[in-house]
């Protein structure tokens, strides 16, 4: 099905496998019905990339800036003042990514808590939402948000991957739930795809996750095995199946939820393949 307006809030469109061709990346998500992406900050140099991007494609992109637990290692003071500057680009929208990642332990763990906790005060503070990751660490995670929860303008769990008890404990915690490919793999995605039709529609959000996580129903990608903003439907088609809603619904459910989330203008006319182009650097 043919969609418009809709909005990939996690895209790493700053990564080295879009350098290529990202104009083409970017035509091809207009021509799906793609009217916003956010561009994914990972850590201090990247979250620097998303933004510059971002601010060169205004009503188009917008961006976050955050240390992601695999760089936890590498947080300092430094980084809270880098990211706090980031905050006051008008197109850095949320603190993150960040959070935990007890999965791969690419950073020791109390690394983890400590870049998180300092992410989430810096979220606090400039009253930002967060874009937050979770990979087998739910107690600690669970338990690091709550106590900041309270003063957190909102709160988004990317690339949500848990079963039908996290997502009762997300809902304690009023988050919202970014869904990627991950749940049109049938592999892996059981525990997801039981429990995607108990997340509320106005708690729910959609992304890629590019050039990561391509979606199973994509056979023939433009490049092998990248995925890439263009393939957002597949993502709606598939809750759509799974809540036995209809895709028109859920895509202005998620469209209006990431508008008001990270604070997105509406635009006056949808992007048009061709004649969306970077601004002038400043």
């Amino acid at each position: 099905m043919q969609y418009s307006d809709l909005i990939d809030i996690g895209v790493n469109l700053t990564h080295a496998r879009f350098d290529a061709d990202r104009d083409a990346v970017i035509d091809r998500a207009i021509a799906a019905g793609v009217a916003g992406m956010i561009v994914t900050g990972v850590s201090v140099e990247e979250s620097r990339a998303a933004t510059t991007l971002a601010a060169r494609y205004p009503g188009l992109m917008a961006a976050t800036a955050g240390v992601h637990p695999h760089h936890a290692r590498e947080w300092s003071g430094a980084s809270a003042e880098a990211l706090a500057t980031l905050l006051g680009n008008p197109a850095t929208v949320a603190v993150g990514e960040t959070g935990l990642d007890y999965n791969r332990d690419f950073s020791p763990r109390a690394d983890q808590r400590a870049a998180f906790e300092a992410q989430l005060r810096l979220a606090v503070d400039h009253q930002r939402p967060v874009f937050l990751h979770q990979r087998e660490a739910e107690a600690d995670f669970l338990a690091i948000l709550s106590d900041y929860r309270a003063g957190l303008p909102g709160a988004v769990l990317h690339c949500f991957t848990g079963d039908p008890a996290m997502i009762e404990a997300c809902r304690e915690l009023d988050l919202y739930f970014g869904i990627t490919g991950w749940v049109s793999d049938e592999r892996r995605g059981a525990a997801l795809r039981q429990g995607v039709p108990l997340i509320p529609a106005n708690r729910l959000m959609i992304e890629t996750d590019a050039p990561f996580l391509l979606p199973r129903p994509v056979t023939q990608p433009a490049v092998k095995r990248r995925n890439e903003p263009a393939y957002l439907p597949h993502i709606i088609d598939t809750l759509a199946a799974l809540r036995d809603e209809s895709g028109a619904s859920l895509a202005a459910w998620t469209r209006e939820n990431s508008r008001r989330f990270f604070s997105l203008p509406t635009p006056a006319r949808p992007p048009q393949p061709g004649a969306v182009r970077p601004a002038p650097d400043q």
